[in-house]
């Protein structure tokens, strides 16, 4: 019987603009989809197999797979089991231009892709926003990385040409368009990253201990930045950039693209300086980016520790501004999007 089960599922690629670092303490982000996705094929085999990045990786239930692409459909599957759903073997085909280890959020699209096949093949009951929780969780409890929601609720919801404003405490979110007259730039600083293996999880845990620290749930819900002044250092500075973050999230809302840009460009300082999740490469590509006379404004996206950065620039100039700024910027980079 479950040889006849046949689903296709497919999800984008994101890019962050304003919010980083802010979904895992109860805050507000602004990611938009790009044109990359990744697409699963799933079909009833004889046995779990994930076929990915040109090999087959075939995996057991009753133990968690050493490659790292099997684990997220592994832990896909683990979750829905923990709903009472039933996953017969079966045969995992991925086609993805979504790039890996820069910071767009590849696996959260291979999360809700695969969970998407899978909703199709087994005829599930799932919206779009129970489809990224499972997502979320298949990432922290089974490949180690303890994420906030935002990069699956962008994997699930976010439309090609739009905003997705995301209040991750509530999940209200609204869809906005680009500030009017502007364009996004995407492009990779050569330097790959790795969120497991990174200080990631460490920022996390410091967030959490400035929360203690100031008796409040989450920095979300700290009410004045004056109030962090007593906290000691590193704290201080992670639960900084949150509070100051989460002010520019709400600050974007309707601004214009020069206002915007100025946000994204507070934003990367407030990464290197206060958070220090940036590098001398994501440093020196958003200078170039921002000497560019087209471009509003430039920060690191993703989690920081490498890979891309994100620039907003005027309407018709993204292509051409994005390879001045890697000509100025001379590594081994590359534009993703433009």
């Amino acid at each position: 019987m479950s040889a006849n089960l046949r689903g296709s599922g497919e999800a984008p690629g994101r890019v962050n603009l304003l919010g980083e670092h802010t979904d895992y303490n109860d805050g507000f982000v602004l990611p938009a989809a790009i044109p990359q996705r990744t697409r699963v094929q799933a079909e009833g085999a004889g046995g779990f197999l994930l076929q990915a990045l040109g090999r087959g990786m075939p995996f057991r239930l009753d133990a968690a797979p050493a490659e790292q692409p099997a684990k997220y459909v592994y832990g896909c599957i683990k979750e829905l089991e923990a709903l009472g759903i039933a996953v017969p073997p079966m045969r995992f085909q991925v086609d993805s231009d979504v790039p890996i280890g820069v910071g767009l959020s590849s696996s959260a699209a291979l999360e809700v892709a695969t969970l998407r096949a899978l909703r199709a093949a087994l005829g599930l009951s799932l919206d779009d926003v129970a489809i990224a929780r499972l997502a979320q969780r298949a990432e922290v409890r089974h490949a180690g990385v303890r994420c906030g929601i935002m990069d699956q609720m962008a994997a699930s919801l976010a439309q090609p040409g739009t905003m997705l404003f995301l209040d991750t405490r509530s999940l209200e979110r609204r869809l906005l368009p680009l500030p009017e007259g502007a364009a996004l730039a995407v492009v990779d600083s050569g330097v790959e990253r790795s969120l497991a293996a990174s200080g990631y999880n460490e920022r996390r845990a410091q967030c959490e201990a400035a929360a203690r620290e100031l008796g409040v749930p989450a920095l979300r819900d700290v009410a004045s930045p004056r109030a962090l002044e007593r906290l000691p250092e590193p704290l201080r500075r992670r639960a900084r950039h949150v509070v100051s973050e989460n002010c520019r999230v709400l600050s974007a809302l309707g601004a214009d693209a020069a206002t915007f840009g100025r946000l994204m460009d507070a934003s990367h300082a407030s990464l290197r300086d206060d958070f220090e999740v940036s590098t001398r490469e994501l440093d020196t590509l958003v200078e170039c980016l921002r000497a560019q006379p087209d471009v509003l404004g430039a920060r690191l996206t993703g989690a920081g520790f490498g890979g891309a950065c994100v620039a907003l620039c005027r309407a018709g100039t993204a292509r051409a501004a994005a390879e001045a700024a890697l000509a100025r910027y001379g590594g081994a980079g590359r534009v993703l999007v433009a």
